[in-house]
């Protein structure tokens, strides 16, 4: 679960530059906002790859199902 853990650590330091963003129109904190979310997006991608290649290695094992 570190992984999980990991992504809502993310998420939390984002919340004060949404706040100045979409509460106070900051332009500067929205430029910071859609560089948290590209950080977001790769961050997931890495996730992603990793469930995969967890899962293909399960498979090649023999393994049906998973248990974490």
């Amino acid at each position: 679960m570190s992984r999980f853990r990991e992504l809502q650590d993310l998420v939390l330091s984002f919340e004060k530059d949404f706040a100045k963003f979409y509460d106070k129109g900051n332009k500067s904190a929205g430029t910071r906002v859609r560089k948290a979310m590209n950080e977001l997006k790769k961050k997931a991608q890495e996730v992603r790859k990793e469930v995969q290649e967890i899962k293909m290695k399960a498979k090649g094992e023999g393994g049906g199902s998973m248990a974490m």
